[in-house]
C-alpha cells in the first residue's frame, strides 16, 4: 500500500527508484521521529523515479558526453545558470557574484558562471559536464513536450486509491504540480513541496501547465492541503514562498539546511517536514480506525 509518493529532482539520472529510496526513507523517518511519530512502514512508500529518462544513450568513452561553456543553450539553459549564480553569490560569500560579467559574450560568462558555482554548496564536487546537464534536463523538461509527458507518467503509474500524500522536491515539484492538474480525479491529498522552484518568474512560472492567468497559478484539484517548504539559503528554489503566486491556502515553512541548503535529506530529517508528515499519518490512521 503506497500512502507516500516521493518524486525526486535532476541529476538523478545514474541511480533508481531503490537507490534513491536508500536516502531517502531513513532521512524522512528520521524527520517524522522528531514529530513523535512511529514513522512508516517501507512498503508504505514509493519512489516516482524518472531519472533515466534523461540517461544518455551508450557512447564512446567513459561517463557522460563532455559539455562545456560552448555548449551551453541559449535561453533557458543559459538562464537558469546565471540565475543559480546570482542567486548563490547572494547567500554564500566564498561565491563570487556576477558583477558586470553579464556583459561578456556566452561562451565566457557562462565559463565564470561554472567557476563561481563550484564553489557553491550545491554545486560543491561537481563537474561541469554535470552543472550544464542539470540545467539541461531542465530545458528539456519545459522544452520537449515527449520528455515532459514521459515524467508525469512515471508519477501518475504510481499513483492509487491509497495514495495520501505527496512529497516533492525541486523539479520533481514542478513535475507533481503538472500532474495534480492534470488528474483532477485524483484522490485527495496532501502535497508536500521542498526545495521548490516553481515559483520562480521568466524560468518556471511562466513555463507551467495550465499556464498561470493574471499572474495567479491554477490550484491542483486532488490537493486538499499544501505544505512548501524552504531553506532561505537554498539557490534553487529562488522564490521561498508559493502562496502569493498559488494561493493563500498554501502554508510557507522555512527551514535551516546547514550547508546543503537545497539537498534533500536535510529537508527530510527538518522537524517542520517531520511534523507535516506526522500530521498526514495521524489523519490517514485515525480515518481507518
Amino acid at each position: 500500500m503506497t500512502r507516500f509518493v516521493l518524486v525526486h529532482g535532476i541529476a538523478q539520472q545514474v541511480k533508481g527508484p531503490e537507490t534513491l529510496l536508500s536516502d531517502w526513507y531513513p532521512a524522512l523517518n528520521d524527520g517524522v521521529a522528531l514529530a513523535g511519530h512511529s514513522g512508516l512502514d517501507r512498503n508504505e512508500v514509493s519512489m516516482a523515479f524518472y531519472g533515466d529518462l534523461f540517461r544518455f544513450a551508450g557512447h564512446r568513452g567513459l561517463g557522460e558526453p563532455e559539455l562545456d561553456a560552448f555548449d551551453v543553450q541559449d535561453g533557458l539553459e543559459r538562464n537558469l545558470l546565471l540565475q543559480w549564480w546570482t542567486s548563490a553569490a547572494e547567500q554564500e560569500a566564498r561565491v563570487v557574484g556576477p558583477g558586470t560579467a553579464t556583459r561578456l559574450r556566452t561562451p565566457l560568462l557562462i565559463q565564470r558562471a561554472l567557476d563561481a558555482l563550484s564553489h557553491s554548496a550545491f554545486f560543491s564536487g561537481l563537474s561541469e559536464r554535470a552543472m550544464i546537464g542539470s540545467a539541461r534536463q531542465v530545458r528539456r523538461y519545459f522544452t520537449e513536450p515527449e520528455v515532459r509527458s514521459a515524467v508525469q507518467e512515471r508519477l501518475a503509474q504510481i499513483i492509487t486509491k491509497d495514495t495520501e500524500a505527496i512529497v516533492a522536491h525541486s523539479l520533481g515539484t514542478v513535475v507533481a504540480y503538472e500532474a495534480l492538474c492534470a488528474h483532477p480525479n485524483w484522490p485527495d491529498l496532501t502535497l508536500i513541496t521542498l526545495g521548490s522552484p516553481l515559483a520562480v518568474h521568466n524560468l518556471v512560472f511562466e513555463r507551467l501547465t495550465p499556464p498561470p492567468v493574471g499572474g495567479f497559478a491554477r490550484w491542483p484539484a486532488p490537493v486538499k492541503r499544501w505544505i512548501n517548504i524552504a531553506d532561505a539559503g537554498d539557490a534553487v528554489a529562488l522564490t521561498k514562498e508559493l502562496a502569493p503566486s498559488f494561493g493563500d491556502r498554501i502554508r510557507d515553512v522555512l527551514v535551516n539546511n546547514g550547508s546543503k541548503a537545497h539537498d534533500v535529506r536535510p529537508y527530510l530529517t527538518a522537524g517542520e517536514t517531520g511534523m507535516v508528515i506526522a500530521d498526514v499519518l495521524r489523519d490517514g490512521d485515525s480515518e481507518v480506525s
